[in-house]
């Protein structure tokens, strides 16, 4: 019997098209791995073990199946997208427990495509942080369970690295995608604004976009297509790009660990060998960055704690939520928005894509972080992931991509960032990372 755990989104729809697999049988094989596995990995809040079986049987029922990018594909949704008939927690105790009556657009685009909706997956409280634990449980890191998967779509990404769905849906407001995905060994890509729907109620000011996560690059563009309702279309002939190359943190005082400044000294070398122009080269980052992200991404929490109970929010979202409330009016202006993105602009009209750590060192421990002092999780966040956010304030395409190994065994990853609309840039950027450096695909939990 042929197994469909660990094969790509890309395989299994051929397998279904061509109905040398049923959707059925490739959702209970996925469904018996969450529940053989998920107790140590935490990724589900919610397991649509039945509703899955019979959406499975309706996808094998569609009269074009054998034209579904996505059929009979097993997939996880973030907590802060609704499916309807679920409730949409966002990792918190103070939301309502209320079946969703309808399907945010992006799911009804995975549905239309003939994918399966498992789960909802995991996230932080109101997805403020980049580690993923909460009242709903805690997200692990497949490749060392001891460590956090990261956040905000910390279970979408654990779920995906081990092998409990081929891809899923999260979302990226200050590196929610991209943090993860750097743990966890995966490829994802936030695309700039409107090339994905948003989140129905809050994108942070349009800095949160939805996004794929996946452990190919190619299953990285299907998903990302099917969500944007646009192929990104590889290009017949493979450009020559100008690549610079960064080792420096966007935030002063945050060093950069050794195994992420190698893994991108090495990227970098693969990418001259493939015939790119690539040059040591640092954005010209304000020193003001560090206090323009916080002001963003405590405004964004106030914002999203708004008619919620604050006696059900924990102390660190209050407090986060309490320090946003005075920026929230200055933020929504969007003049420090503005001004970075001005002053970023002539270097990347200088260069086509910047290659970059994904983060400063691996993530924290699968701790109940939850349950400790602001301060103390600012500071975890802030010294472990300082690269992300700077791409969510200018709001252009960024990617993470696995590269290397850290000393624990566990995945390394680098960073992609271009300019607008070169979302198809990055992909081939990576798609070459992947041809020449390949690399593990789903954590050896068996």
């Amino acid at each position: 019997m042929t197994s469909w755990i660990g094969r790509t989104a890309a395989e299994i729809a051929a397998a279904v098209q061509e109905k040398r697999a049923t959707p059925r049988e490739v959702v209970a094989e996925h469904l018996a791995r969450i529940e053989r596995l998920d107790g140590r990995i935490g990724a589900f809040r919610v397991v649509r073990a039945e509703a899955a079986l019979a959406e499975a049987d309706e996808v094998a029922a569609r009269g074009d199946l054998a034209e579904l990018p996505l059929a009979g594909v097993p997939v996880a949704v973030k907590d802060n997208l609704a499916v309807r008939g679920e409730s949409m927690r966002i990792g918190s105790a103070a939301t309502p427990d209320t079946p969703s009556d309808h399907d945010h657009v992006t799911v009804a685009r995975l549905r239309a495509a003939g994918a399966v909706v498992v789960g909802l997956t995991n996230v932080p409280e109101l997805c403020v942080f980049g580690t993923t634990e909460g009242v709903h449980g805690t997200a692990r890191n497949p490749w060392d369970t001891s460590r956090t998967a990261g956040g905000s779509s910390g279970g979408s990404a654990a779920a995906v690295a081990a092998g409990l769905v081929p891809i899923a849906l999260g979302n990226d407001g200050m590196g929610s995608l991209r943090i993860p995905a750097a743990n966890c060994g995966l490829v994802t890509l936030k695309p700039g604004p409107g090339v994905a729907p948003p989140i129905d109620d809050s994108n942070w000011f349009g800095m949160s976009e939805n996004g794929p996560l996946a452990t190919t690059v190619e299953d990285a563009r299907l998903l990302l297509s099917v969500i944007a309702d646009t192929e990104f279309v590889r290009p017949d002939e493979p450009a020559m790009l100008k690549v610079a190359v960064s080792l420096r943190s966007p935030i002063a005082g945050v060093t950069i660990g050794k195994p992420y400044t190698a893994a991108v000294r090495e990227a970098a070398g693969l990418l001259i060998k493939a015939g790119h122009q690539v040059r040591r080269a640092d954005p010209p980052y304000p020193l003001s960055l560090g206090f323009t992200s916080l002001q963003h991404w405590t405004a964004g929490t106030s914002v999203d704690a708004e008619g919620l109970d604050p006696k059900q929010l924990t102390r660190r979202t209050r407090v986060h939520a309490a320090v946003g409330r005075r920026f929230v009016s200055g933020v929504r202006a969007g003049k420090g928005r503005e001004e970075l993105r001005r002053r970023l602009e002539p270097f990347f009209a200088e260069h086509d894509v910047l290659l970059l750590p994904a983060l400063a060192r691996r993530s924290p421990k699968a701790d109940p972080w939850h349950e400790r002092g602001w301060l103390r999780n600012i500071l975890v966040n802030t010294n472990y992931s300082p690269l992300t956010p700077p791409w969510n304030l200018t709001g252009w395409p960024a990617m993470a991509v696995p590269f290397g190994t850290l000393p624990s065994g566990a995945p390394c990853a680098v960073q992609l960032v271009a300019r607008p609309g070169s979302e198809t840039v990055l992909l081939e950027v990576a798609a070459e990372l992947e041809r020449r450096h390949p690399w593990e695909r789903t954590a050896p939990l068996d």
